[in-house]
């Protein structure tokens, strides 16, 4: 590269920032990462004490609020709003229902599911939630184990996405808006107020929640990544190695596709699909097929039927009424939902991007009805195989685990290793756990570099390296200090905040879809010349 290449790069990265969305992201990055270089005890400390206030005080506040976002979801599908069009009245969708559901499935499942695909399941069986009230490693244990992973991995886990991006699309696409997070508040501070403080407000939020949501996910993959290049190669890697191998991986492939590699990144996705159903076919088949699809009903049943009495369940049976049962909901499902709130504003300004054209009803049914019904095949398959292979013999996951300190990134390799064709399966597996950390470190990079840039669609190389670098670090620093309990901390404080965004989405939707010319959008369009500057009221 010339001086003046250089130098032009560097007057694009500068041009392009929101000074004071980018700034408060990476000096919080710079500090926790500063904070566990030369304070990691203290940091650590203070992150399990914050942690534990949220869990025990305010856990009933992140089950109820996820709870009411299912309800106004259910509510989009079948209600009166479903046919508002998120663009114009004659305009078709950008993209075919195949290509939109791979894009939105790949960007909000993340990594996550292979991580704990094979591992969630058996540590229920293993101890089981107060909710079920089973002996632990019993059949009825199973089919809990399935039940909770399915109740954490469903339609809960879709809905926060939904509900941010549907009010994004609708301004965007309908009044020209920004696509910001902070175009969710548009009719409440004005558009045209969109860089006032209360905007920067809920931008600052949505990077805060974001970081927290990125370094689990490459926290958690990345060190299921070098814990199967240690179980199924002997390659073992020290703090510092763990480090810098997470870290330079992150920083690699973030270069490589800030670059110009779209087009091997957007193989690499598909190729990640691929190798997800073929695992997903190769485990049912050659594992245990009657008991995955006996266990996997019941189960799916036992979700559906006490799903209300499961998102309100705050073990308060088991705490005397003094706040969530740390030992599990607070372990479980406050970091899950958490977790999905933390990346809500990457994966809703994502769907509001590749939404336009499609209705309300077609981005709510296909980001929690039609997701679900793809996430839920592969952990009763996991789940139920894992737990088979435990309870008959054939495999000791929890000896396994235990001898790894429970460490859950070890779940999935002796469950492919017993199967037929087992070394392949698992290498498999690990290429799968690689591939999907090239897609995370991508497409997490790029909405920190979104976000950060005011909603630009391909932020500057230089933006995005040094967010690969930050998440790369502080990632690792996590695992390393604190293991996966310091990133589900470290979900649990980051996703809190942005809770409050979409309880606030929701009542923007209610208020503006409210309206008589908003529910009967189309009959708007057909009358303009009739309502006249009334028509916009309604935006």
């Amino acid at each position: 590269m010339t001086e003046r290449d250089s130098d032009g790069a560097v007057r694009t990265f500068l041009d392009e920032l929101d000074p004071t969305v980018f700034g408060f992201g990476v000096v919080v990055a710079v500090l926790i990462v500063v904070a566990f270089l030369f304070r990691e005890n203290r940091t650590l400390e203070l992150m399990e004490g914050i942690n534990e206030f949220l869990w025990t005080s305010f856990g009933w506040a992140y089950l109820v609020s996820m709870f009411a976002l299912v309800g106004f979801v259910l509510y989009l599908i079948f209600g009166p709003w479903g046919n508002i069009k998120l663009g114009k009245e004659d305009e078709d969708p950008e993209f075919s229902f195949l290509a939109y559901f791979a894009m939105l499935y790949s960007a909000g499942i993340a990594a996550g599911i292979v991580f704990w695909g094979p591992a969630e399941a058996i540590f229920h069986y293993s101890t089981p939630s107060p909710f079920s009230g089973v002996e632990a490693e019993s059949t009825a244990a199973a089919i809990s184990a399935l039940q909770y992973t399915f109740f954490h991995w469903g339609v809960s886990a879709w809905a926060a996405y939904v509900v941010v991006a549907i009010p994004i699309a609708y301004f965007a696409y309908r009044r020209d808006a920004p696509m910001r997070i902070s175009t969710i508040i548009g009719p409440i501070v004005g558009f045209d107020n969109l860089d006032s403080p209360w905007a920067k407000l809920v931008d600052i939020l949505a990077v805060f929640a974001t970081i927290g949501g990125i370094a689990t996910t490459l926290g958690l993959v990345g060190n299921q990544f070098l814990v199967g290049l240690e179980y199924a190669g002997g390659i073992s890697f020290g703090d510092a190695g763990t480090v810098l191998v997470i870290t330079g991986l992150t920083v690699a492939f973030t270069v490589s596709v800030a670059l110009g590699v779209e087009r091997g990144i957007r193989r690499i996705s598909y190729f990640n699909m691929g190798l997800f159903a073929v695992l997903t076919g190769a485990a049912f088949i050659l594992g245990p097929t009657v008991y995955i699809m006996t266990v996997g009903t019941q189960a799916l049943g036992a979700y559906v039927n006490e799903f209300i009495s499961m998102s309100l369940y705050m073990g308060a049976g088991e705490t005397g009424g003094q706040g969530a049962d740390a030992g599990f909901v607070g372990a479980w499902t406050v970091f899950y939902w958490a977790w999905w709130f933390s990346w809500a504003p990457f994966v809703g300004l994502f769907i509001a991007r590749i939404s336009r054209g499609r209705t309300v009803r077609q981005v709510a049914a296909t980001g929690v009805v039609a997701s679900t019904a793809i996430t839920i095949p592969w952990f009763a398959t996991m789940g139920a195989t894992s737990i088979f292979m435990q309870s008959s013999g054939q495999a000791d996951i929890l000896g396994t685990l235990e001898a790894w300190g429970f460490e859950e990134a070890v779940a999935g390799y002796p469950m492919f290793e017993a199967l037929p064709a087992g070394e392949l399966l698992t290498v498999l597996f690990l290429v799968l756990v690689t591939t999907f950390f090239v897609t995370s470190a991508d497409s997490s990079t790029l909405a920190l570099g979104m976000l950060t840039t005011g909603g630009k669609r391909k932020p500057s190389t230089i933006n995005r390296v040094i967010w690969g670098g930050l998440m790369g670090a502080l990632a690792s620093l996590l695992m390393v200090a604190g293991g996966t309990s310091a990133l589900q901390q470290a979900a649990i404080i980051a996703g809190g905040p942005f809770a409050i965004i979409t309880l606030l989405a929701v009542g923007v939707m209610i208020w503006i879809f409210g309206s008589r010319r908003a529910v009967f959008l189309r009959e708007e369009d057909r009358s303009t010349t009739t309502t006249g500057p009334a028509a916009s009221d309604d935006d």
